[in-house]
């Protein structure tokens, strides 16, 4: 009965392991910890957004869903070093899954630069400019807490309901902003260094006897670091 008991206990407690584990969010794939970029709700006039000026609600969002799309299509491109981020695959997933929404956003900032611009030839020119400022706002990313950033945002989007998009785009762009700053480990801020000195005796075959002991010869016996 003791040996069940035991195996019971045993069982038992690499099981609230296990849970315990599980429960503990899986670090990043660069960084034992990464640094805390979360960020409250935007609207998409902050600072860092491409600007509307006298955008209406309706036509920020579309420009902050436009910045989203943006930066997936920019990590699609810049994160492929990494595959298990699964850029490319999501972003296709997330834009054939919410194709009517990127495009009702689109359509949307075309008649807002229609509105600010009467000559249409000028209005083309403004969107054109726009989406280029959109898209080189993130050329200035850092690799890794972009990428790893990108694709927590993707994987939201995938499992977001058609035609809630924009919410995603509420709840993380600032969050991808703030990781165009580059941050490094945070559970070790020095760096990960290893020792990899051996420390040895002398070598020299004048300090050994015939079996191969430390005979004296050259003094007490002292490990030397190489």
């Amino acid at each position: 009965m003791s040996v069940k008991r035991s195996v019971i206990r045993l069982v038992a407690a690499a099981l609230g392991t296990a849970m315990a584990i599980a429960a503990v969010p899986a670090q990043a794939q660069f960084f034992f910890k990464s640094h805390d970029l979360s960020a409250p709700p935007v609207k998409g006039d902050e600072p860092g957004f491409i600007p509307l000026p006298g955008g209406t609600p309706a036509e920020l969002r579309a420009s902050l869903v436009w910045h989203m799309r943006a930066a997936m299509n920019y990590a699609a491109l810049q994160c492929q070093f990494e595959p298990t981020l699964l850029s490319v695959d999501n972003y296709n997933d997330v834009f054939r899954d919410h194709r009517a929404e990127l495009d009702n956003a689109y359509a949307t900032l075309t008649k807002y630069f229609q509105r600010v611009n009467k000559a249409p030839k000028a209005a083309q020119t403004a969107l054109d400019s726009y989406g280029t400022q959109v898209y080189s706002s993130f050329s200035t990313a850092t690799p890794y807490m972009f990428c790893q950033t990108a694709a927590s945002m993707e994987r939201d989007a995938l499992f977001t309901p058609r035609g809630q998009l924009y919410t995603v785009a509420e709840k993380r762009m600032q969050e991808l902003r703030n990781s165009l700053v580059p941050w490094g480990e945070q559970q070790f801020p020095r760096g990960n260094q290893f020792n990899g000195r051996v420390s040895l005796p002398s070598l020299d075959a004048r300090c050994y006897d015939k079996k191969a002991a430390w005979n004296g010869k050259c003094g007490p016996y002292t490990l030397y670091e190489r």
